[in-house]
Parts: C-alpha cells; structure tokens; sequence
C-alpha cells in the first residue's frame, strides 16, 4: 500500500472508532478497536502520515519513538503499599502511572480534546527487557497496570527485518490482535506530497526525471548505502535555507542527506545544472516581463531536461509571487474578522444605556487582541493549526498590535475605528499589490512559454507547465481567483490532470468566499 493509502485507512480509522450510537456507546466496542500496525522501510513517512491524520480528524497526537524508553519509564516504577488482607496486614507491589500514558492525560489537558492517536514508533526495535510489555501493549491496551484512555487510537510502527538488525518479530498471537498495514514507497504518490508541502523545486523536477533515485537501499562490502523520501524531505529544506542565506551547496553536502554516492553525485549534478540553468535563462527577468530572444532560441533548442528544468524554474518564480498574494490575502482576511468584530462591539457600547463600568476603545481593541492571540495558542497547542496557518496567523497578530499601540486612550470610537481602518486599507493595498504582480508575472511566463515551447518536442514542456499550476498549492486557488484566459485555453485543451479539476472545484466556492473575504465595511 501507498503511503497516501495508508494515511487515508488511519483517518477512516479513527473516525470508526470514535463513533458512537444513540446511547453514547462505541459502534464498535472498545475491545474490538485493533491497533493499527504500519510496517515500512526506514524514512518512508509513516510518522508523516500519522501526524497529518491526526490533524485531518481533528484529535490529539502523541507520538513516542519507543526505543527511547525503559522498561521503567513506559510500565512505572514500583513502589510498596500496605493493606489487609483475611485481617492481617501485607506489604504489596504497585506501580507508579507509566510516563507515557501520563503523557496522554497531559496532551487531553493542555490541548482540550477528549480524543486523540497515540503513536509509538520503532515498536519492533525495543530491548529485550521492554519487549513484553510491547507485546502486552498491543494485545491489551495497557502499560503496566495503567490502560490506554477511551477515546484514544493506538497507531504503531516498525521497521521489516531487512532495514533493521534489532528488530524483533511479532508471534501469532499479537499479530492477530492488530491491523497490520504494510506500507511501500512510490515515488509518484510521494510527488503529490511534495507539491503539497512545497518542497525545493529542483528535487521534485529532478525526481520526475529520475524516479528510480527516490528511494534506495543496498547493502555492499562498505555497509548500507540508502536514499529516502526522508532524506529528500530534509535536503530540501536545507537548500532552501542555503538558498536564503546565498550559502553554496556542493556534492559533499548533499550525500550528508542522500547516503547513496550514485544519487547524490547525480542530484549534485543536477543542482549546478539547475542555479546555472536559473542564471543563464534569466528566470526572474522573464517573470518580469523582460524576455530576451536570446532565451527563446536556446529554450526552442534545448534538450528535454533542460527544458523541464526551465520549467520547474519557471513555476518556483511563480509559486513564491502566489505564495505571497495568498499570504496577504490571509492576513488581510484575519485582521478583517477582527475589525469586523471590534466594530460590532463599539456598535453596542454606544447603544447600551446601562450603567455598566465598559473599557474604552483602546482598551477594547487590545483585549480582543488578547483574546485572537490566546485562540491562537489554543489551536496551536491542541495541533489544529498547520505550519503555514500558524505563520499567517501572527502575521495577522503583529499587525494589529501594531495598529492598536496607536490608540490613545482617549479617543471615542469612532476616532479609534478610523485609526486602524486607516492602518487595515494600507493592508489591503499590498494585498492588491501582491495580487496585481502575481497576475502580471502568470502573464509574462505565458508569453515566454508560448515562444519557446511552440515547436512539436516543446509542447510537452507547455503541458508539464500548465499542470503544474492546475495542481499547485498556491497556484491552483489564485488562478481560481484571479482568472488568466491563457491558462484557462491551455487548461481545457491538455487536459492533463488526474481526478476533479481543482480550478474549477474552487470556482464553484468563489461566490461564498467572496462574501467571507469581503473588506468593506
């Protein structure tokens, strides 16, 4: 099973076993509820998948690599309690609360939510002296003498034997207690991940050349030699922070993340092709309308790499102007929910006769402030918040305490509304702003893109393009937004695409979320 499988068999998972009937009782009783056992390769992305469907369902995640652990830490220590027994008094062993069901309890009390997914990882790795209580874990939902809480979903995984000397194998007896999902890499389902999650552009466009890179693992006189979608994963995002930092990234470097000297002499190559590529074409130049004949020819005679290459390069310009619109548009949409808000309640100060001691408009203002900012923390701790999410929120956040250390105390409402719709306009021009440059710069690629990918062997670069903003995180929702007639021709005529089309699955939601995104007051 592929790993976006697997991560949808989690979710409909939690979601059975959390259901309940009319009485409040499990429509399926608690006994029944196996573990899910996900067995895969190292660096796969199992704990991935586990953390992202926790999120989809909305529950509580505990996550424990368990051969971290003692025996101690995960059973409880021991202590000596006296009680009585046929009338005389007897000296008996009980045990403290093991550390990871506290933790549990921590989680349900910190994050607000009854439910959750406990995960342990490397469950087939432990010591010898922890293996029973593994095994008792998995058959019996309990640590020492402590069970898992109702409400919680037991997630495990481990590693096959052939990745793993220390692993240790699972009798018939538990194996037939749990759901054991064996998990594979496939690069092409991986690919979607990465396109979600904004990975480096050049190691997706160099895993659509070389799909047999994206996962290896042989074993030689020299030792293991390996590359995972993990070692992907965080290569990325190191080139992107180098890349920020104008920090060179050689072959040396890259084999740190990618363990196998093939791949990572190849993806070297590739990444000194790809910045000089970036140069040469002069990429940010096109995407501002600036296109040199020069660049046309050598993209009408490139080879097929290159013009992927070019491509990818292409879209990475694009996707960091959308990615930026998207993000003023998020932040202007979260101040405009407070101002909304903030207005509404000065509206009912000024028509409340009551003799109630009320706060001033600053005062107001900075309360709600408090109160957006504790909301936020809320959802942070309780994981309801992705990482870009949280980004946007305090972006929104630092913009109204800027606002709001404006406010002198002794302005009347309307003085203190005006203040920071004054400051909420400005927002909305760099909105715009964002917006206008992004629109501008889809146009000015389609006009490099129709030059250089005219001839037969181009038109496949011009598919490969189009289909990367159709299915683009970013890409997607601002074309559905802000329509391009180009992108919309192509669009209908490649028709490269596999499910609904994303474009106009968010064209139908335009008319509800223009009323939600609305900034007029």
């Amino acid at each position: 099973m592929d790993i976006q499988r697997a991560r949808e068999e989690i979710e409909r998972t939690v979601k059975a076993y959390l259901a309940v009937d009319e009485g409040g009782e499990p429509l399926i009783p608690t006994v029944r509820q196996r573990p899910i056992l996900l067995m895969g390769p190292p660096g796969v992305g199992k704990t991935q998948i586990v953390e992202q469907a926790a999120r989809a369902c909305g529950v509580a995640l505990v996550a424990y690599t368990i051969t971290h652990h003692t025996r101690q830490s995960a059973v409880g220590l021991p202590f000596i309690r006296q009680k009585v027994y046929a009338g005389q008094e007897h000296s008996v062993t009980e045990y403290t609360m093991s550390e990871i069901i506290a933790s549990v309890y921590d989680a349900m009390e910190r994050t607000g939510l009854k439910n959750g997914i406990l995960f342990i990882d490397e469950i087939n790795c432990v010591s010898e002296t922890l293996a029973p209580t593994m095994l008792q874990f998995l058959q019996y939902k309990t640590f020492g003498n402590q069970a898992v809480p109702a409400g919680w979903v037991i997630v495990a995984a481990g590693n096959p034997p052939e990745y793993n000397r220390s692993v240790r194998e699972f009798d018939l007896v538990t194996l037939d207690r749990v759901r054991r999902i064996d998990v594979e890499p496939d690069a092409a389902v991986w690919q979607r991940y990465a396109r979600a999650q904004r990975l480096h552009p050049a190691v997706t466009a160099f895993l659509e050349l070389r799909p047999g890179h994206f996962y290896r693992v042989e074993n030689d006189v020299d030792g293991p030699r390996f590359v995972t979608a993990r070692g992907w994963e965080d290569l990325s995002v190191f080139l992107r922070g180098c890349q920020a930092l104008g920090l060179p990234v050689d072959e040396a470097v890259i084999g740190q993340y990618l363990r196998h000297p093939e791949t990572a002499r190849d993806f070297a190559a590739y990444w000194a092709l790809y910045q000089k590529y970036n140069a040469d074409y002069g990429v940010e130049e096109i995407l501002q309308g600036h296109i040199p004949d020069a660049a046309v020819a050598r993209a009408q005679a490139a080879a097929f790499d290159e013009r992927m290459s070019l491509v990818s390069l292409l879209v990475a310009g694009l996707n960091t102007r959308f990615a930026a619109a998207r993000r003023a548009d998020a932040v202007t949409d979260a101040c405009y929910r407070l101002l909304r808000t903030y207005r509404r309640v000065l509206g009912e100060q000024a028509a409340d006769d009551a003799d109630t001691v009320l706060l001033g408009p600053a005062a107001l203002f900075a309360a709600q402030c408090d109160a957006y900012e504790a909301a936020l923390q809320k959802d942070g701790a309780a994981g309801r918040l992705a990482p870009g999410e949280a980004g946007t929120a305090h972006n929104a956040l630092a913009l109204l305490r800027r606002w709001g250390a404006g406010l002198d105390a002794a302005m009347d409402g309307d003085a203190a509304f005006a203040f920071v719709r004054a400051g909420f306009n400005n927002q909305v021009r760099r909105r715009e702003q964002a917006v206008a440059a992004a629109a501008a710069a889809v146009e000015h690629a389609f006009d490099f893109a129709e030059r250089a990918f005219a001839d037969g062997d181009g038109a496949h670069a011009m598919t490969v393009f189009v289909n990367e903003l159709a299915l683009g995180p970013d890409s997607a929702p601002f074309l559905a937004e802000n329509p391009c007639a180009r992108f919309a021709r192509y669009s209908r005529e490649l028709l490269l695409r596999d499910g609904p089309d994303p474009i106009l699955a968010e064209l139908e939601q335009n008319d509800v979320r223009a009323a939600e995104h609305s900034t007029e007051f």
